[in-house]
């Protein structure tokens, strides 16, 4: 197939050098003409994926018209917060009936929409659907096992989108349900940064162990109350990317969050980071879909208040450890 992968940091580079060992046609798409010229020059994305030898047949470039025109099969993988500009920017080279896969985690915070919507009100016409599990690309890039999940409306597009994307070490599992794919993605970034605050705090296993598991219970209440399914929480786009992102040194999320708990701003724990962290750009949407549908999601908006009205994470954790004692399950 004719792919363009739109975006060129960390994951958007291992998906198109992915892409391209599966013997498809890839132009990459960089933002930047620096990042642009270092992979051409050197073959190698120095600084969002060293180590990483690109193929020489990977095209690069910095002109959306050449990434996108023409193109059966388009993977977008840019921050949240640029998702709708750049799909605006695509749409006059973009043909009925292309298939997007977004690769992004991470939801609108002004309409409080997900991403695959996002790009569906743009492009009504497109095939969209999303890519979603535990894959850190540094990892995928290494060719160390990793199974991901993806998901469409139209479950033939989703078997051909598994197809394109599977070999002997990245196994693709499809998912009907877009809504919880999509949200387990989004909102695992959000309760990472709480694990990184208690690995900053210099807490222990059962902290963690406690945070993750009542984590995994604030997204699965909402993605059902947005219409997701519960199962789907279970999966590898749930507990799975949640328990990756939670724990792993490839984490952006967790160490942005351990900086933080460590007595970092957020401002200074993204600039030592020098990439996006998604959860900081999820977290306020999430509260505010707590709120909608009335969802009890405390973790979520205490990580809210330590990022963005400055309370202190000893503060926060020690408010919700004595939060008025309840069941488990309701």
């Amino acid at each position: 197939m004719k792919i363009g992968v739109i975006g060129a940091g960390s994951w958007g580079t291992a998906l198109a050098n992915l892409l391209i060992n599966n013997s498809h046609d890839v132009c990459l798409w960089s933002f930047t003409e620096d990042t642009m010229l270092e992979i051409i020059n050197y073959r190698e994305n120095k600084k969002f994926l060293p180590g990483i030898i690109l193929p020489n047949n990977l095209e690069i470039t910095t002109s959306l018209e050449t990434a996108v025109k023409d193109k059966d099969l388009l993977v977008l993988v840019v921050p949240s917060k640029a998702i709708k500009q750049t799909i605006q920017n695509m749409k006059p080279f973009l043909k009925d009936n292309t298939i997007i896969v977004s690769a992004s985690k991470g939801l609108d915070e002004d309409n409080l929409l997900r991403l695959s919507q996002v790009i569906k009100q743009v492009v009504p016409k497109c095939e969209v659907g999303v890519l979603s599990g535990p894959s850190h690309a540094e990892e995928v890039a290494k060719k160390s096992p990793t199974t991901c999940v993806v998901s469409f409306e139209n479950n033939k597009i989703a078997n051909l989108v598994q197809d394109v994307f599977s070999n002997n070490t990245f196994r693709v599992y499809t998912n009907d349900d877009i809504v919880g794919v999509e949200l387990g993605g989004a909102l695992k970034n959000v309760i990472a940064l709480a694990a990184g605050m208690c690995d900053g705090l210099g807490y222990g296993d059962n902290t963690k162990a406690a945070l993750m598991t009542r984590g995994i219970k604030e997204i699965s209440d909402l993605g059902v109350a947005m219409g997701g399914k519960k199962n789907t929480f279970l999966g590898l786009t749930g507990i799975g990317d949640l328990i990756v992102t939670c724990t792993s040194v490839h984490s952006r999320n967790r160490k942005a969050g351990m900086l933080i708990g460590q007595g970092e701003s957020l401002k200074e724990a993204e600039k030592e980071i020098g990439m996006v962290v998604e959860g900081a750009n999820t977290v306020k949407a999430v509260c505010k879909l707590s709120l909608k549908y009335n969802v009890d999601m405390p973790i979520t908006h205490i990580v809210n208040e330590v990022l963005f009205n400055n309370k202190n994470v000893k503060d926060v954790v020690n408010e919700l450890m004595t939060r008025r004692t309840t069941i488990e399950f309701k």
